[in-house]
């Protein structure tokens, strides 16, 4: 049986123009960003309902997060001499959305309010670890180091605070009543 299947096109180098990379990668922050920016205007909220101390703790943990994470962009921003759109962010907006219309629909049940803030929150912090990861990817391509590595802050930070919700979720579950 022959192991050579490979399609030549498959195997060709991709090359990305610099100006069109430059602008698939702004267009990408924009959405990370305006996103982070909507989500900051909840996470104090969210960390009020929120019953298990632990769980608040960890939404204010993030929240701080955020700020820097935000603030990283925007030296990106600067670095690449872009400018900040209003970018669509339906997707990660509406998860937020949808997470505060959860919660407040749980108000008088502490449990499972904090349930919802649990798995609303792990999605979120999914959803924007696996973009910076995307970004990341595509800054090695932009050849800036400053900029790969102000990415690679925020995928990290990003990351651990996934890492932190799932630990804190677990606990909450397995507690003993």
């Amino acid at each position: 049986m022959e192991e050579n299947h490979k399609n030549p096109k498959e195997i060709k180098k991709i090359n990305f123009g610099p100006k069109k990379l430059k602008t698939f990668f702004i267009k990408h922050l924009d959405k990370i960003y305006a996103a982070k920016s909507h989500l900051i205007g909840h996470l104090p909220k969210i960390a009020n309902e929120a019953h298990f101390s632990d769980l608040r703790y960890a939404i204010l943990e993030t929240m701080e997060d955020v700020e820097k994470q935000l603030a990283r962009m925007e030296i990106i921003y600067n670095i690449l001499d872009a400018e900040r759109s209003d970018a669509s962010y339906s997707g990660l907006s509406g998860l937020v959305d949808d997470a505060f219309a959860d919660i407040m629909l749980h108000s008088s049940e502490p449990e499972f309010r904090d349930m919802s803030i649990a798995f609303y929150m792990q999605n979120i912090e999914s959803m924007e670890a696996s973009s910076f990861q995307v970004l990341q990817m595509a800054a090695v391509k932009l050849k800036n180091k400053q900029v790969k590595q102000l990415i690679k802050e925020n995928y990290d930070e990003a990351k651990a605070d996934r890492t932190l919700l799932l630990f804190i979720t677990a606990k909450y579950i397995t507690a003993k009543e």
